[in-house]
């Protein structure tokens, strides 16, 4: 699948250093691989949760979590924002 964009990830990690190593991680598994539904990405990310449209990942153990609305038939990932989890608890990326 394609990232679109990597801005996101980019901003994130400059806030959050200790957070790169696993949001590269997640973002290699991603890129590496073509999921064509829902099922074949939620058996390689088991944590994932289908929010509406849009999907979340735990990531770093539970620390963060990444929100992106995904294209199966595009193969594309539009990556919404990337939060620790406090943040993501306030529900405002829902707007």
């Amino acid at each position: 699948m394609r990232i679109i964009s990597h801005r996101a990830l980019r901003e994130f990690i400059g806030f959050h250093p200790q957070a790169e190593a696993a949001l590269q991680g997640w973002r290699r598994v991603i890129e590496k691989n073509h999921f064509a539904h829902w099922a074949a990405l939620k058996s390689v990310f088991n944590t994932v949760d289908k929010v509406g449209e849009l999907a979340v990942f735990d990531i770093g153990g539970n620390k963060y979590r990444l929100i992106a609305h995904l294209r199966f038939e595009a193969q594309i990932v539009y990556i919404k924002a990337v939060l620790t989890h406090r943040d993501y608890d306030k529900g405002d990326w829902r707007t």
